[in-house]
């Protein structure tokens, strides 16, 4: 069974069949991975991680990004299937319970995002505001949701606007509630990623917001990336598709947050 954790090698050396079915699993896991990532969980060089990161992308199994590969399910326009995604239904539905009427909502993207957006009710009125592209977009089919998108560049790595702009629209409001998807979390380490200005961004997401709410299968559970985004306890809820008495949440349980 594949380790969780990019920067935990593999024990053993994998033939190239085995590699590429490494890389494509923790690319769907994490959404993105960055080149040195991979290095670090397969153990092997970066010329050999990139030459099969290229096939699988010539495959349409992965889409290539500057520094590393995203799961081919993220990018727009893309028919591959979403990983995991009747988990991801389940923490849909949950999170749908932490809206009201008439709240601001600061919401992030990912897949997992994607499918919370596409069960948002018509009826709910609300203010979304958002810093990435195809959250945006699948918001704009919500009649009753004002959706504010922030300006500026977009990162190749997540698709976020990361330019001087955001934080200054960001440390002007003060959202009820942060929607946000990661790409790693564990109890100890926190909330962490491989991208500084993606990192940057969800940073000033989380203080722009009341309450912070982090989306993610449970496969990311216990897995560290190179940098990090905030610890456990800064975060209100966890949610995910497992029951909040899980023992794989147990560590979770005792942080200062609610699971659902």
């Amino acid at each position: 069974m594949a380790n969780n954790n990019p920067n935990t090698p593999a024990p053993v050396a994998l033939q190239k069949k085995e590699r590429k079915k490494l890389i494509t699993k923790q690319v769907n896991i994490h959404t993105r991975l960055m080149f040195t990532d991979l290095v670090k969980l397969i153990d092997v060089s970066e010329d050999t991680i990139r030459r099969d990161v290229n096939e699988l992308a010539e495959e349409g199994q992965v889409i290539r990004i500057k520094g590393g590969v995203m799961s081919a399910a993220y990018h727009i326009g893309h028919e591959s299937q979403t990983y995991s995604q009747q988990h991801k239904e389940i923490i849909a539905d949950k999170t749908l319970q932490l809206l009201k009427e008439d709240m601001i909502v600061l919401i992030g993207g990912g897949t997992t995002i994607r499918e919370f957006i596409k069960k948002i009710p018509a009826t709910l009125r609300a203010t979304f505001i958002t810093v990435n592209v195809l959250s945006a977009v699948e918001l704009l089919d919500k009649p009753m949701i004002k959706t504010i998108m922030i300006g500026g560049q977009i990162s190749t790595y997540s698709q976020m606007t990361v330019s001087g702009e955001v934080f200054q629209y960001l440390s002007n409001i003060k959202a009820d509630l942060c929607i946000l998807g990661i790409n790693a979390i564990d109890s100890n380490s926190g909330l962490t990623d491989s991208d500084w200005e993606t990192i940057q961004v969800k940073k000033a997401m989380i203080n722009a917001a009341d309450k912070v709410a982090v989306l993610t299968i449970s496969e990311k559970l216990n897995s560290v990336m190179q940098m990090k985004i905030a610890d456990v306890n800064e975060i209100d809820y966890l949610i995910t598709e497992l029951t909040p008495d899980s023992n794989e949440l147990q560590a979770y349980k005792a942080k200062n947050l609610t699971l659902l």
